[in-house]
């Protein structure tokens, strides 16, 4: 007896392994209070129901700006983005906003939602919301990636441009790892940590998510910024080529960061500061 359980949590090991490369886990209030208690602006937090589900939202600065919304990866929540909040050149010339993403943080913690177009249409009514004349823009970090350009897929008039940072979107280099469905199995997925059983649900089915989004990537229209660091293990760089070869119909820049692992938003947070400010611009 003693000997099979070993070799199940030896089987197990690989995707527990993963959950530190991923992101961490949420912060707790107590952090997220402390973080911003020297600080001249926090955020507030709202949930937006819609129907039985709920939606956790944080924002910092006027509704009357214009609205940047941050998508966070698997597994993670809205504070993946917190020194973003924190940032006065941004928050000063628009609103930002920031989801936990169905089944993580407190948008139904443990509830996932594995279908790329329904989190888009849990995620909507945040874009509805937005007064400012310039059209919303959308920060997608990992899986959070394809969420924002289903969102733009399905709701084009909400959408005014894309930064997609180390996207997971090309279905053909979605890697299919052996130990997923041994953690998605019963009883397993209930001893995983709940944020990594979510994460492994959504991941295990992204594949067939990102495949019936093929033929949808023409219908955007809007410019998009894809950062996509050389040396990822997580997201092959391959993912940027494919955002240029299926974004027919729309403007794309592609920056690719040499010796950049998965992590651009903690590691190389100017990347993506410096692609909201370009957005900002008058020119834009």
């Amino acid at each position: 007896m003693h000997f099979r359980w070993r070799r199940i949590w030896l089987l197990l090991l690989p995707l527990v392994a993963l959950l530190p490369q991923c992101v961490s886990i949420r912060m707790s209030d107590r952090k997220v209070t402390d973080y911003f208690a020297n600080k001249r602006v926090k955020p507030v937090f709202e949930t937006i129901k819609q129907g039985e589900h709920s939606l956790h939202v944080a924002r910092i600065g006027a509704d009357t700006l214009p609205m940047v919304l941050f998508i966070h990866g698997s597994p993670g929540s809205w504070d993946a983005f917190i020194d973003f909040f924190a940032d006065s050149t941004l928050y000063s010339r628009a609103q930002l906003v920031a989801v936990d993403r169905p089944g993580f943080g407190k948008s139904e913690l443990g509830k996932a939602e594995p279908s790329l177009q329904v989190q888009a249409a849990r995620i909507a009514p945040v874009l509805q919301r937005a007064k400012a004349r310039l059209k919303p823009i959308l920060v997608g970090h990992s899986l959070g990636g394809p969420v924002a350009a289903r969102l733009a897929m399905d709701y084009p008039n909400l959408v005014g441009g894309l930064i997609l940072v180390a996207p997971s979107i090309d279905p053909a280099l979605e890697k299919q790892e052996w130990y997923r469905p041994v953690g998605n199995a019963f009883p397993i997925r209930y001893w995983l940590p709940t944020e990594l059983a979510v994460s492994n649900r959504e991941i295990l089915t992204l594949k067939g998510e990102l495949e019936q989004m093929r033929p949808l990537w023409p219908g955007i229209r809007v410019p998009v910024i894809i950062i996509q660091g050389e040396d990822d293990p997580l997201v092959p760089p391959g993912n940027a080529a494919f955002a240029k070869q299926m974004l027919t119909n729309a403007p794309v820049t592609v920056q690719m960061i040499p010796k950049m692992n998965h992590f651009i938003p903690w590691r190389r947070p100017d990347l993506i500061h410096d692609a909201i400010l370009t957005w900002l611009s008058p020119s834009q």
